[in-house]
């Protein structure tokens, strides 16, 4: 348990760099304050379950990297691919659907 405590912080900065979102800004997403996600990130706080997966859900980070960070895993194009779809509304996913079959079509 220690391991994942101690690379949470870690993840959530590298997961949030990567979404270019400051400190602040995922704060206010997620109805924290930016302090908190300055502890998470720098000071091994641990945030309740139900921050936690706010922040997973917000920045889109795969539940194997904060529950296995040992394992270093790393998403593939496909599986970000199918995680992202998971999040899109039905309007969504019928533009998303005729898009591919465009692209498709023009090869």
């Amino acid at each position: 348990m220690d391991i994942i405590i101690n690379k949470l912080g870690q993840t959530i900065k590298q997961a949030r760099l990567s979404a270019n979102v400051t400190q602040d800004e995922l704060a206010e997403q997620i109805g924290i304050t930016g302090r908190y996600i300055m502890a998470l990130e720098n000071e091994h706080k641990q945030p309740s379950f139900e921050v936690l997966c706010k922040i997973i859900l917000t920045l889109n980070i795969p539940a194997d990297n904060i529950f296995y960070p040992e394992n270093q895993y790393t998403e593939n194009e496909k599986e970000q691919l199918m995680r992202l779809l998971s999040q899109c509304d039905e309007r969504d996913l019928k533009i998303i659907t005729a898009t591919v079959k465009a692209m498709l079509e023009s090869k």
